[in-house]
């Protein structure tokens, strides 16, 4: 849990994604929140993002408790394509969960979710800011092509090793499907979001969205907020997030966050710490050019190509 989506330099990370596709100069990660970004981490780039956190629940009208601790895990890794990425999630919790009349020690996998992301559209791509020499007003000013979002969709698969934290008629396996949007706006601003179908085809598929704004401070510094609703038949919630992380190198990220809701069946509140790190020295950059930039090449290359065939041409009118 308390995973998130959040960069400590998010606002400079994706002003990169004109020239070199999902991959950035400084780490993007998903923590500290639930939201994934709609971009992947690059072609051959791993990432590992994990923190652990701290638990309390307490459901007023079952009469029941719940304190732990646990640990989450996140593994992403950029293959086939500069869009393409595929990630697995896990999350071990133990806590004790008490009733009125008996008190039980869980300890165990809560989730385990692989799957994989794929950039749909980039609205960055085949497109070049004009930049105003004259004007910095003309440069800063609002612009309506930031409501423009890139696109992501995600598809993957729960599997349930028989946890204590799920239902005992919840299947082994069940699917997971995801639309991805992202918008940068003016004035430090990233705007993710995701609307998710979980165990799709099941008795306990759930539908629910997750909302986070994400805001850069200076280059090290940067925080969050975030909303996650879901609902199915079995259980329904609204959770708020809050927090921030902190750049400690290009590919070093730490960050805490806290999480509660607004009802007491059950009350929850997470409070948790976490860790991101980033391996890319194999990669190669995939440079995007501009449209403007293509139809250039398209002429150069037109002209070296007629050059080459009047060479040609001289050559053999030559006795």
């Amino acid at each position: 849990m308390l995973k998130i989506r959040l960069s400590a330099l998010t606002v400079a990370v994706f002003s990169f994604a004109t020239s070199y596709s999902q991959h950035t100069d400084v780490i993007n990660s998903n923590r500290p929140g639930e939201s994934q970004s709609a971009f992947s981490v690059g072609k051959t780039v791993f990432q590992a993002e994990t923190g652990i956190y701290g638990i309390t629940e307490k459901h007023n009208l079952l009469e029941t408790k719940t304190n732990g601790v646990g640990f989450d895990l996140n593994l992403r890794y950029g293959a086939f394509l500069e869009q393409l990425e595929f990630n697995i999630e896990l999350q071990y919790q133990n806590d004790s969960f008490e009733t009125e009349f008996s008190r039980q020690t869980r300890s165990a996998l809560k989730q385990t979710t692989i799957g994989a992301k794929y950039l749909v559209y980039d609205p960055h791509k085949n497109y070049e800011e004009k930049i105003n020499i004259h004007s910095w007003k003309a440069n800063h000013r609002f612009k309506w092509r930031q409501f423009i979002p890139a696109v992501g969709v995600y598809a993957g698969a729960n599997l349930n090793f028989d946890s204590p934290f799920s239902h005992p008629e919840e299947p082994n396996f069940s699917p997971k499907a995801m639309i991805i949007t992202q918008n940068q706006f003016t004035g430090g601003f990233v705007l993710v979001m995701n609307i998710i179908a979980d165990k799709i085809g099941t008795d306990f598929s759930s539908y629910g969205y997750v909302i986070t704004m994400t805001k850069g401070f200076n280059e090290k510094w940067s925080g969050f907020l975030e909303n996650q609703g879901f609902k199915s038949d079995y259980y329904s919630d609204s959770i708020l997030r809050g927090g921030a992380a902190y750049l400690i190198k290009e590919n070093i990220q730490i960050d805490a966050s806290i999480s509660g809701n607004f009802k007491d069946t059950p009350s929850i509140f997470y409070g948790g710490v976490g860790l991101s790190w980033r391996f890319d020295k194999n990669y190669k950059p995939v440079m995007i050019k501009s449209g403007k930039e293509s139809k250039e090449d398209k002429k150069k290359e037109k002209e070296k190509n007629k050059k080459r065939k009047d060479e040609v041409e001289t050559e053999t009118e030559k006795p």
